[in-house]
């Protein structure tokens, strides 16, 4: 009885896989990770303007925007590349 119940159960896992939900790790690093780290970086920029190291700061203030720059850039290129695929593909 329970060797049927398990190879039951083991038919039923078999027979539906399911993939790794990209959107909800996507979504946990957006609202958890990313304001926990620009947080950090914005105690280290004030920390280094106390200091008076006001270009290290607006250099390092540049890199930061820069590099969001590209992040965003390459979110953008993901959506245009499946639109571009759902277009010819369809």
């Amino acid at each position: 009885m329970i060797a049927t119940e398990l190879a039951a159960h083991v038919a039923t896992l078999a027979a539906e896989p399911k993939g790794i939900n990209t959107q909800g790790i996507v979504t946990f690093f957006a609202s958890n990770i990313a304001p926990i780290l620009l947080a950090v970086l914005g105690v280290i920029f004030i920390g280094r303007a106390s200091r008076g190291e006001i270009s290290k700061v607006l250099t390092s203030s540049a890199i930061a925007i820069v590099g969001l720059a590209f992040i965003a850039g390459a979110a953008t290129l993901f959506f245009v590349g499946d639109y571009l695929i759902d277009l010819i593909f369809s």
